[in-house]
């Protein structure tokens, strides 16, 4: 055959193999981009807000902290009594507050107020099982400090004559402390006030010649 012929022949092969063999590498590509799953961002600037409930811990509390006081320092928060607990101690005395928040943005924004007006306090992040364990008295316990340790619940039934309470729920307890142990006891009243009127009317009081501390827990 003439060498010409053939090359002839054989260019046109090749300027039709090439667009037959390169469609195929192309739509190949294009397939692989379109399947290529998307990688979503970490920055939680870009992740969507939560609306869930958020935990504070509020630190820089004293005995005298009621839990108005953070609702009223909180205002703008949305928060009732039922959304703050105080965290007491084995002996009762209150080392925090928890916050229980609508939505991050209120945690936000008592962080906010927080720092412009009160710098006293702290508030760091918590969660739920720091929440969950404390107990809520309601202002409706009163608690007696300075029993003597031989005292019995009939005993502390005398120190509160003339009040109203539950006097088939007396919980007496003894706290280690230095250099003796304290005595003490919880009383459930039936009312806020009625709590409140024995810490008026018997604070400061004698027990067995034991002078009495009363407080009402919340």
């Amino acid at each position: 055959m003439n060498p010409v012929a053939n090359a002839n022949r054989w260019n046109r092969l090749l300027q039709t193999a090439k667009p037959s063999q390169g469609l195929p590498l192309l739509i190949r590509s294009f397939s692989t981009e379109a399947e290529a799953p998307q990688v979503s961002s970490s920055d939680p600037f870009l992740q969507p807000p939560s609306t869930g409930l958020v935990y504070g811990r509020l630190s820089g509390i004293t005995k005298h902290t009621l839990r108005t006081d953070i609702l009223n320092l909180l205002e703008g928060c949305n928060l009732t009594l039922q959304d703050v607990k105080v965290d007491y101690n084995r002996s009762y005395f209150p080392v925090g507050m928890m916050v229980q928040f609508p939505s991050r943005y209120a945690f936000d924004h008592a962080i906010k107020v927080i720092n412009k007006k009160g710098r006293l306090y702290k508030l760091d992040r918590a969660d739920r099982s720091q929440w969950d364990p404390l107990r809520t008295y309601d202002g409706k316990t009163v608690l007696l400090q300075g029993l003597p340790r031989n005292a019995l619940p009939e005993d502390v039934e005398r120190f509160l004559a003339g009040c109203e309470f539950n006097s088939s729920n007396i919980q007496l307890t003894t706290r280690q402390a230095f250099p003796d142990p304290i005595r003490m006891a919880l009383v459930h009243f039936p009312s806020q006030s009625q709590a409140m009127n024995a810490f008026i009317t018997k604070n400061r009081g004698f027990c067995l010649n034991n002078q009495i501390l009363v407080r009402v827990l919340h």
